[in-house]
């Protein structure tokens, strides 16, 4: 009887001090709140008008704009990750200085945008992917996209874009898997300027005056096979400067495979269709084609990356 008592006694001290314990912890941590999803405003270029939006709502007029609305949804979906970054990397930096807004409706000045585009398929790839972004040690990327890769993309920044303004590791030169359901045009195109045109074009990029032109040569390439210098005459141009200054749809690529001279012409011939840097959209269509994630396309072309929900 004794014993039992005493049992009963160290138990209820037991429960007493667990109890005094369990008041003296710290409170359970409440979860972090959510982010919001940021309102962005949208200069609109022809009419001059300024629009504020949520950001979910703006992008699929940019996805429509920059992507066959009838694609596949997974490739739409890849597209809209990448413009949802690249939005938030521009806003990051200032965005469009020129009107004081984050975005406007000019490709040359941010991206592409035309609502009158959107369909269910693109409205669909915008939610199932909502607030996801891609980062590279933490930080945005810059989500470069283009049409068509050729065989292979570029190795770098700086080979495909000459971009030197901050380091992106994350660009590797891949197979392009559009190549194989691209247009025909994306695998093999001519492109002809007369010497007028050329020369105009390298006193934009050079300020300086080719003279005659007289021979037209690839001078030096990068690993995947883009020009990355052009000897025009007696000149040595960026080559991916003189395609923006040529008109990119003209000259799709630096990509090039032959230049020829005749009389007063210069004629280009390439393959592909863009800068050749990050996310082919061409390969998008085949890897979705072949059931491929848009987290999966997107780490196809980039590498060391990582996708997160910005909100």
């Amino acid at each position: 009887m004794v014993y039992r008592l005493k049992l009963g006694a160290v138990l209820l001290g037991i429960l007493l001090l667990s109890q005094f314990l369990a008041g003296c912890r710290a409170p359970a941590r409440k979860p972090a709140p959510a982010v919001q999803e940021p309102t962005i405003s949208l200069y609109v270029n022809q009419t001059g008008e300024v629009k504020r939006m949520k950001i979910e709502d703006y992008l699929p007029g940019v996805v429509a704009a920059e992507m066959e609305p009838s694609w596949p949804r997974n490739a739409l979906a890849a597209q809209a990750i990448l413009v949802r970054t690249f939005t938030m990397k521009k806003i990051a930096e200032g965005g469009v200085k020129a009107h004081g807004t984050d975005a406007s409706t000019s490709v040359e000045e941010f991206q592409a945008y035309d609502p009158t585009r959107i369909n269910d398929n693109v409205r669909r790839a915008v939610e199932m992917t909502r607030g996801e972004v891609v980062k590279y040690q933490g930080d945005y990327i810059n989500a470069w996209f283009y049409a068509s890769g050729g065989p292979r993309t570029a190795a770098s920044a700086v080979e495909g874009l000459n971009f030197r303004r901050e380091p992106a590791p994350y660009i590797q030169s891949v197979p392009d898997p559009g190549m194989a359901i691209t247009t025909a045009e994306n695998k093999g195109w001519t492109a002809t300027f007369t010497k007028a045109e050329l020369a105009a074009a390298v006193r934009k990029v050079t300020g300086q005056d080719p003279g005659p032109i007289t021979a037209v040569k690839v001078a030096a390439k990068g690993p995947s096979g883009r020009a990355t210098q052009l000897q025009v005459s007696r000149l040595t141009v960026d080559a991916p400067a003189l395609r923006l200054a040529l008109g990119n749809d003209r000259l799709r690529s630096t990509l090039i495979t032959g230049i020829t001279t005749t009389g007063n012409r210069v004629t280009f011939k390439g393959e592909g269709y863009g800068h050749g840097v990050g996310m082919s959209q061409w390969g998008a269509k085949a890897l979705a084609q072949q059931g491929k994630s848009p987290q999966d396309i997107i780490k196809y072309f980039f590498k060391g990356v990582e996708l997160v929900k910005a909100w």
